[in-house]
This record gives structure tokens, C-alpha cells and sequence, in this order.
């Protein structure tokens, strides 16, 4: 499912039209992107939780040449499903 069929899934259950769906999908990105970018957490009870990670500097190794390169620290983001989720995909 790509980002048009999904606001068009979200505007038929939720009875809205295309543009308002795609609306409150943008608004959701904006919201976890700007929280996330702070060091917030976000958690959606049932759905899952949103959250950043560090990852530490360390030597990586170029598999076309086989030359050591330094790849730098990074802040990673992570989602993690929760109970619900798991449960009703299984």
C-alpha cells in the first residue's frame, strides 16, 4: 500500500474526503517527525510506540574495495508494534 491508496483507505473509514484525509496523514508525519526530532517518545497505546536511537561511530568496511571507512554516530529512529498490532496480524 503505498501514500495515495492509504489516504484513500483512511477517508472511506473514517468518512472523510481525500484532501481532509490527507490532511490529518500529513499533520500525524509533521507531529512524530518534530517530536522525534526532539527526543520525545511517542505512544500509541494498542498501535505502538515511536522513539529514537543512537547509534555509536564505528569502522565499517566499502565491499567494493575492501577499504575501511569511519561511519559516523547517528540518531536512528525506531518503531516498535505494540500488543494489539502484534496480535491482530498474526
Amino acid at each position: 500500500m503505498n501514500k495515495t491508496e492509504l489516504v484513500a483507505k483512511m477517508a472511506e473509514n473514517a468518512e472523510l474526503t481525500k484532501a481532509e484525509a490527507a490532511r490529518a496523514l500529513k499533520s500525524f508525519e509533521e507531529t512524530v517527525t518534530e517530536a522525534m526530532k526532539n527526543g520525545d517518545k511517542i505512544s500509541i497505546v494498542g498501535f505502538g510506540s515511536f522513539e529514537t536511537s543512537n547509534r555509536a561511530a564505528r569502522t565499517g568496511r566499502n565491499p567494493q574495495t575492501g577499504k575501511e571507512i569511519q561511519i559516523p554516530a547517528a540518531t536512528v529512529p525506531k518503531f516498535k508494534a505494540g500488543k494489539t498490532l502484534k496480535d491482530s496480524v498474526n
